[in-house]
């Protein structure tokens, strides 16, 4: 269970002008702006959903993934995800979690992927048995047998992707937080891994938050979708909640992505 309860956090961000006269003076003036990227969000997500989490760019999606996976700490308000504080049991907490961000890597630039695979065994500390036994499992259900000796920085973007989220379960964590996973792949890779989690949320039960921009992912993969703009959670529902609630001026039916771009303009959260 993923309990969130009135959390805010606010960032101080300098700001300057452009030119060495302003660099200068900024050197002795320094002027900060405060950024509230999470403003009383809460929300509670049960054991085994998978969660669509969207929003426009600086809505304040990445700041909640980084609370709930103990990277950030809130200023205020409170997380427990299946009893722990994740900024406070991060030992604990992060063998219980997988994290997969599109466009940053956990593989090792320059070595064949078992080798990082390896040291993430180390690092999460799994039973050689447990290990073994889920890496098979990955490399069948991912396709990977033939890129396992392979460095990282010769795979595809797809590729790479598919041995990132085999990476985030090999110590088989019961959530799994999916960043833009799909970013920049073909129609082919992005059906591979859609279909993956499902299977993996179906057979293993795993928790599932999906943070995207691509509204075809949310509607194969969620069920639920939360919305959030300006740092304030604005929709709980569903994807026909999603329809309904963007539907043109009249009240006809369109695509699911004009859907949330109207939706967008209505709530003013561009």
């Amino acid at each position: 269970m993923i309990r969130v309860e009135h959390v805010s956090k606010t960032y101080r961000v300098q700001k300057r002008s452009a030119g060495f006269a302003a660099a200068l003076t900024s050197l002795f003036s320094r002027e900060y702006e405060e950024i509230r990227a999470l403003n009383d969000v809460s929300f509670t997500i049960g054991d085994g959903e998978m969660i669509g989490y969207m929003g426009p760019n600086g809505a304040g999606k990445s700041s909640t993934i980084k609370i709930l996976s103990g990277i950030l700490t809130p200023d205020s308000g409170s997380v427990t995800i299946d009893g722990r504080v994740p900024w406070k049991n991060r030992i604990e907490h992060v063998k219980s979690i997988g994290v997969v961000f599109g466009q940053r890597s956990q593989l090792w630039w320059d070595i064949p992927v078992i080798d990082s695979y390896e040291l993430l065994r180390d690092i999460y500390a799994i039973p050689k048995a447990q290990y073994s036994k889920n890496l098979e499992e990955l490399t069948e259900l991912l396709a990977l047998s033939e890129l396992l000796k392979t460095p990282t920085r010769q795979l595809s973007l797809g590729q790479r992707m598919r041995c990132e989220i085999a990476a985030s379960l090999l110590h088989a964590p019961k959530v799994l937080f999916l960043d833009e996973p799909t970013i920049g792949l073909d129609a082919v890779s992005k059906i591979a891994v859609r279909e993956f989690v499902t299977r993996q949320n179906r057979e293993h039960g795993t928790t599932v938050i999906l943070t995207t921009h691509d509204m075809q992912d949310i509607s194969a993969l969620a069920k639920r979708v939360i919305l959030i703009g300006r740092g304030r959670i604005l929709l709980d529902g569903t994807i026909d909640d999603i329809r309904r609630e963007g539907a043109n001026p009249g009240g006809e039916t369109t695509d699911l992505d004009q859907a949330v771009a109207n939706l967008y303009r209505r709530l003013d959260i561009l």
